[in-house]
């Protein structure tokens, strides 16, 4: 499992996305976290901006077309892709996404890097 990570500008523009994102099967769940600060350098200047921070829960095999989804549907010139490898799931969890996706636990033969 991966945990995809991107900001948007508002809870409306990360809901929109989110929504695209599970309808699309790309993930199978997405979690939209509160207003944050985010501070960074654009162009030669330090920007200040508030963000929301998407956490986007999907299989190592769908990354390239999570990527590739988010990049063509995101409001930001570059949006922040990052993907982090899970060490550990639940097997509760991890079937319920198997579900989702509709493949067979058996298909994987380890969970984790799936």
């Amino acid at each position: 499992m991966l945990i995809v990570i991107t900001t948007v500008s508002t809870q409306a523009a990360g809901e929109e996305l989110a929504e695209k994102i599970v309808n699309a099967k790309l993930a199978a769940c997405v979690q939209i976290l509160p207003k944050m600060t985010s501070i960074y350098v654009w162009g030669n200047d330090l920007a200040k901006e508030s963000e929301h921070l998407l956490l986007i829960k999907t299989l190592k095999e769908k990354y390239d077309e999570l990527s590739a989804f988010i990049t063509s549907n995101h409001g930001y010139q570059v949006p922040e892709i990052v993907a982090i490898r899970s060490e550990s799931i639940s097997s509760p969890y991890l079937a319920w996404m198997m579900k989702v996706f509709e493949v067979s636990e058996k298909s994987s033969s380890d969970p984790v890097n799936t």
